[in-house]
């Protein structure tokens, strides 16, 4: 990105940050959710002896992670429209920092359970307010690239978060993950109390609390822009669902280890990022979306194929790698063009946008466990990826931004 150097003013203090520090701050604030589901998920059978409980007790707590990312996104996008970014973003740091505190020392599952629920809604501040301060710094070219930064990230996040869990894991024990999240939380909230407010006080909202609603109704009119938002959902259903499904499939049908799993885990990440870096080389953003609707169908098809027929698990990878590919290139292009259908609720968009895809994940991920789990994985892919791509194509012919130059200098 040109121009890094470049600052950006507040409007009510005479902080700067530079161009290089947005990047890097909303990079860390996107990756902070899916860190929050999926990093503890090497330690589920260590918690289950632990809190002497099932499995399905222990996986509760990520279910309810979800859901609170979900809720919080709702919560956090109106209040941010409001007050601004940096104060409700800060109370989210704060909310996630007494919570993980909370968790490490939890007496029994039905606590953990419930502060994973609040860890959750104090986890969506930061992916929720990323994008609404996204599209305040930026405009048109600059703000896809912004949000190819975001959708690489958001991509390579839930996927590298239980590889980094399982490093942890073998040094200490299920607390010492929630140890890691207490310290990365506490560094980014050091960067919110650096991070100059984004949003001047005449573009913000002035609705009431009690009218949160109205601002939903609002975006919710938006045909274009819920297009994009149920083409996201849909497609990071599948994601979710890849998440959720591969370990038992890697490990279990294929019998390869952990430490291998996590290989093909970092293979599976760098499909995703690359895929919504080559999201910036289109010319038009349509044209993105069509391809990555195309791709998802067609390779979900092959992936469903290829579980059902018991293939081998390097024709199941091969393929796997093309359908997360095309994953990387939705999570960019859906995310601009919905963003920039709803600018002037960006809080409230980028909420629903956020919530509508951990939703989705937190209905999908139980599942691909139902009956085999090949055939029920494979089957849940064409489903998602049918509704996507139909969606794709609502978004594609609704939409009224037409195009987004590829190379452009920041706002």
């Amino acid at each position: 990105m040109k121009h890094t150097q470049k600052t950006w003013q507040g409007s009510s203090t005479k902080r700067h940050n530079t161009a290089f520090f947005l990047f890097v701050f909303l990079g860390m604030l996107t990756a902070f959710g899916p860190f929050v589901t999926d990093m503890y998920l090497p330690s589920l059978p260590a918690m289950t002896s632990y809190f002497n409980t099932s499995a399905s007790m222990v996986q509760l707590g990520l279910t309810f992670s979800m859901l609170g990312l979900a809720v919080g996104q709702i919560l956090f996008g109106p209040l941010s429209d409001k007050f601004g970014r940096r104060q409700p973003l800060l109370v989210s740091m704060w909310l996630f920092l007494g919570s993980t505190l909370a968790c490490i020392f939890s007496p029994n599952i039905e606590v953990f359970i419930a502060l994973r629920f609040i860890q959750g809604i104090a986890g969506a501040g930061g992916i929720v307010i990323s994008r609404s301060i996204a599209t305040d710094k930026f405009k048109g070219a600059n703000l896809a690239k912004a949000l190819a930064v975001i959708g690489a990230i958001n991509g390579i996040a839930p996927v590298a978060a239980p590889v980094m869990g399982g490093a942890v894991l073998k040094v200490t024990g299920w607390r010492g993950v929630f140890a890691i999240l207490f310290v990365l939380g506490a560094a980014l909230t050091a960067a919110c109390i650096h991070f100059n407010e984004s949003l001047s006080r005449s573009k913000r909202s002035r609705e009431k609390l009690s009218h949160t609603l109205s601002l939903f109704k609002n975006v919710l009119k938006k045909r274009k822009y819920m297009f994009c938002v149920l083409q996201m959902a849909f497609a990071q259903a599948i994601l979710f669902g890849y998440i959720s499904a591969s370990p038992f499939i890697i490990q279990q049908h294929y019998g390869f280890s952990a430490f291998a799993f996590s290989l093909f885990f970092a293979l599976n990440s760098a499909a995703i990022v690359a895929g919504a870096g080559l999201c910036v080389k289109f010319k038009r953003l349509e044209t993105c979306i069509l391809t990555s609707c195309a791709g998802m169908l067609i390779f979900s098809g092959l992936v469903c194929a290829a579980l059902v027929a018991n293939s081998s698990v390097w024709v199941f990878e091969g393929l796997l790698l093309f359908l997360l590919f095309t994953l990387g290139l939705t999570f960019t292009s859906a995310t601009t063009l919905a963003m920039e259908n709803a600018r002037e609720q960006a809080g409230t968009a980028s909420a629903l946008l956020g919530a509508a895809g951990f939703l989705f994940g937190s209905i999908v991920s139980p599942l691909v466990g139902l009956g085999n789990i090949l055939t029920s994985t494979g089957i849940t892919f064409v489903i998602c990826a049918v509704a996507s791509c139909l969606c794709g194509l609502g978004a594609v012919r609704k939409t009224s931004v037409h195009s987004v130059q590829a190379n452009g200098n920041a706002c």
